[in-house]
């Protein structure tokens, strides 16, 4: 606990002057930033005018989003950027995180929580100490709202350092990957019943930790293009694998597993047969996520 305590007092000296300034400080206003102002100050306005109904504005937004996901790999005039200086910082957060994943492994790296992360990057020299700017700025991603930047889903882990009991979970043999104990695995065996032995599981449990690694690592794929990633992939605090869900894929089908073409499957076709499968996002979702044939809803 006092460790934990220290870590939310390093994190507030680094953050201090984000958390108190608006999130304009932190991302870069997009070109047409005054297009999105849905009320602007006229000192000729009529006091009387009705201000827009929120959750008017809302729906017009999710059917937005439902263009920018069909597209989600392009970029749109409105998307939000990480700024320059928080750009870096993230770079060097990133590169780190990834040299945690190295050390503990790839499979013990799904589970980890923020505060084991720390611990390591504290006890070996080779990954170093995240700094208070990094620490800062992943808070800060953590905890910033997701809705600005086009994801409308839910946040379902709330704190930062919430953590994964591995006794929990069970460890997929040749997966590397891990399921919870109960509905998913129950699901997950029932598939591989069902669907046949070239099924397999290509994501299972994520901690907050490995949520972030795969948020960062689009995010810098995307160039700190924060809606882009956010159409790809859910931002830390809301992937259901946190607390269910888990992807599958057919065997030697590599890294197509992971797009639209997973969907032109046999694999794929005898999964939407099953009347007990539910896919979380699909072609349709208002969520703001791409199109996952591959993502099984289990919570």
């Amino acid at each position: 606990m006092s460790f934990s305590i220290k870590r939310r007092k390093l994190i507030k000296a680094g953050a201090a002057s984000v958390l108190v300034a608006s999130a304009a400080t932190v991302f870069l206003e997009s070109k047409n930033a005054k297009k999105l102002n849905n009320v602007k100050f006229d000192g000729n306005a009529n006091t009387t005018t009705p201000i827009p109904d929120k959750t008017f504005e809302h729906e017009l937004a999710v059917k937005d989003n439902l263009q920018k996901v069909k597209f989600f790999n392009q970029t749109f005039s409105d998307d939000l950027f990480l700024t320059k200086e928080k750009y870096t910082i993230f770079q060097q957060a990133l590169k780190r995180i990834l040299r945690v994943q190295k050390v503990i492994g790839y499979a013990n790296f799904n589970l980890v929580s923020f505060d084991d992360m720390i611990l390591y990057s504290n006890r070996f020299p080779q990954i170093g100490r995240f700094t208070k700017e990094e620490l800062a700025l992943i808070d800060e991603l953590f905890f910033y709202d997701a809705n600005k930047y086009g994801f409308y889903g839910s946040k379902v882990i709330k704190d930062l350092t919430s953590k994964v009991s591995k006794k929990e979970t069970v460890k997929i043999a040749g997966s590397g990957h891990y399921l919870f104990y109960g509905d998913a695995l129950t699901k997950f065996n029932q598939l591989k019943k069902d669907v046949g032995p070239d099924l397999i599981l290509t994501s299972g449990v994520r901690s907050v930790v490995k949520q972030l690694q795969l948020f960062l690592a689009k995010l810098d794929e995307s160039k700190g293009n924060l809606s882009l990633a956010s159409r790809s992939l859910a931002p830390p605090g809301h992937s259901y694998h946190g607390i269910g869900d888990f992807d599958v894929g057919k065997k030697g089908f590599g890294k197509l597993n992971f797009t639209a073409e997973f969907s032109s499957t046999d694999e794929y076709k005898k999964l939407i047969e099953l009347k007990y499968v539910d896919l979380r996002y699909t072609k349709d979702n208002q969520v703001g996520v791409r199109y996952e044939p591959w993502h099984i809803k289990v919570v």
